[in-house]
């Protein structure tokens, strides 16, 4: 898909206020184009026998299904859609359940609208994104990191994501740009031959990579 394009959403939540909240907020912006709003994990299973979207952004909480398993059947079914959680919950358990099942993002709900479409963008890029407050609570306890793995630079891009600092943020405080800064998140993903968000932070609770 070009990214020239508008990324194509379907939005899954069983609170219709949250639907026509999300529906308006994306309409309003020609980066973004809404292929169907549903309340339920069977609704969007049943359009998505016919629809393609770039993006399956739903709910964790479903009346019929936990998004969870929406997210699961659509990585077998529709491997080229991406699929982000827009939730609540942050308990840590649940948080590493989830994130285990290679999600392509986990957002809380108290994202602001700028995030949100942000986030959504780096996730057209490849790149996972989780909320900063799950990332610091699933990165807590960690020590240095073995300066053999990293260059210098990318574990100052690494403590800083864990300190809850968005791109933009990491760029001025690094006095680097943020396309930079995702070369960077990229390189440590390689580097720790992880490919997704979860085994990063397997690995690096493992080998002790944030201080």
């Amino acid at each position: 898909m070009s990214l020239n394009l508008p990324i194509k959403l379907m939005l899954v939540d069983d609170h219709r206020i949250v639907l026509d909240g999300l529906k308006s907020m994306f309409d309003q912006d020609l980066n973004f184009q809404i292929e169907a709003t549903v309340g339920s994990a069977e609704e969007a299973m049943s359009l998505l026998q016919t629809k393609r979207p770039d993006i399956l952004l739903t709910d964790y909480r479903l009346p019929d299904a936990s998004g969870l398993d929406l997210c699961v059947w659509v990585k077998t079914k529709l491997p080229g859609t991406k699929r982000v959680i827009l939730s609540m919950h942050d308990e840590g358990a649940l948080v590493r359940q989830i994130l285990k099942e290679g999600v392509d993002g986990y957002i809380l709900k108290s994202v602001q609208q700028l995030e949100l479409k942000n986030a959504l963008h780096q996730i057209m890029r490849g790149m996972p994104y989780v909320s900063p407050e799950i990332t610091k609570m699933l990165l807590t306890d960690m020590g240095q990191q073995p300066e053999e793995l990293l260059t210098t630079r990318e574990r100052e891009v690494l403590n800083l994501i864990a300190k809850e600092f968005s791109n933009k943020q990491i760029a001025d405080k690094l006095f680097i740009s943020e396309r930079t800064v995702e070369t960077h998140r990229k390189n440590i993903f390689r580097k720790t031959n992880t490919s997704t968000l979860v085994g990063l932070i397997k690995y690096a609770f493992a080998n002790n990579l944030v201080q």
